[in-house]
């Protein structure tokens, strides 16, 4: 969830999810990119004696081992590049939650993976949350989350993954969405 909310005749509150399009991404998929490639090239360019690459002259490389090696890190390089942009162009965990008093309805969507369950989505009534749940735990791998406690279902996560929430973002949005719902506000 990040930080924006937008709030529509005090009936609807709707809540974008940041899912894998955000700058960490970008910047690993970039940096992926460049390094695999590069050391496709400098295999490459080992195998072939002909220089591919401006900045270097891997043709004095031998073959074998090193030219292999350098080959097998660039290709695997470039598929790790390839799969961090493809869940970038799906935008995979990216969505909304949507409280609606006016439908009395609560709506959660995210994007998966492409395949038949691509849109992963979740509805109930409003009536049936019992409460608001916020996770705070702190130490070498911090968590912090908010749920959503519903009547007969486990707690659903709201906020997005990876990346913790400060503590003043977790906190302002737990106690929005529990006013808004008029439910309790629990730690975890």
């Amino acid at each position: 969830m990040t930080a924006q909310t937008t709030t529509k005749d005090d009936q609807v509150l709707s809540q974008p999810v940041l899912g894998s399009r955000r700058f960490s991404n970008y910047w690993w998929a970039i940096v992926v990119s460049i390094g695999g490639t590069g050391f496709f090239l400098a295999g490459l360019s080992s195998y072939l004696k002909v220089n591919l690459l401006p900045f270097a002259d891997p043709t004095e490389l031998l073959f074998v081992p090193q030219g292999i090696a350098m080959g097998f890190y660039g290709v695997a390089a470039i598929l790790l590049a390839l799969y961090l942009w493809l869940v970038i162009l799906w935008n995979v965990g990216g969505g909304y939650n949507e409280f609606n008093k006016e439908t009395g309805l609560v709506k959660i969507f995210r994007w998966g993976y492409p395949g038949k369950n691509r849109q992963i989505e979740f509805s109930c009534r409003t009536q049936d949350v019992q409460s608001v749940q916020a996770l705070i735990k702190e130490g070498l791998n911090p968590r912090r989350a908010l749920y959503l406690r519903v009547k007969g279902r486990q707690a659903i996560p709201l906020t997005r993954v990876g990346e913790p929430l400060s503590l003043k973002e977790l906190e302002n949005q737990a106690a929005e969405l529990a006013r808004f719902l008029e439910v309790p506000l629990e730690g975890m």
